[in-house]
């Protein structure tokens, strides 16, 4: 009996490291995407991003109206490539909820966007990651931008 109690033991604290361990690599990929979108480091962000995949954004239009916007990455990319010297993009991640199943994973991350220097909008990033053979890879981006219910006052 002890050794069956000391075999599941010794089970559970090995998927619980695994599990750890997967989460730490998803957040370092998500983390290493921002720090090239911080630089308008293109060839970072790819490093963590498969070739090519659909990039979408959930708002309320001007007339309240709700709208999805489709794009892929590539034109993500041509954005922080082309990005003006004097402009600061600032996307400051909030939390991180990590959830991960074998080689899929999904990081759920509330931000504020600060454009040079003031608050601009907020939202949640979630990303969808595919573990490329040791490799945590943004296969799938979402997120919402709004500028109230910020948890902030804006004009």
């Amino acid at each position: 009996m002890v050794r069956v109690i000391f075999f599941l033991a010794v089970l559970i604290s090995s998927a619980l490291h695994s599990q750890n361990k997967n989460e730490i690599e998803v957040k370092n990929a998500v983390d290493t995407f921002f720090e090239g979108f911080h630089k308008g480091d293109t060839i970072l962000m790819k490093s963590v991003m498969m070739d090519k995949f659909i990039t979408q954004t959930a708002f309320k239009n001007k007339e309240g109206k709700d709208v999805l916007r489709t794009d892929d990455s590539t034109k993500l990319i041509e954005a922080i490539a082309n990005r003006p010297v004097d402009q600061k993009w600032d996307e400051r991640l909030l939390d991180y909820n990590i959830q991960v199943d074998g080689n899929m994973a999904n990081a759920w991350t509330p931000y504020e966007f600060w454009f040079n220097g003031e608050f601009h909008h907020c939202g949640v990033n979630s990303f969808q990651l595919f573990n490329d053979n040791g490799n945590w890879k943004i296969i799938y981006l979402i997120d919402t931008r709004r500028i109230s219910d910020c948890g902030r006052d804006v004009d």
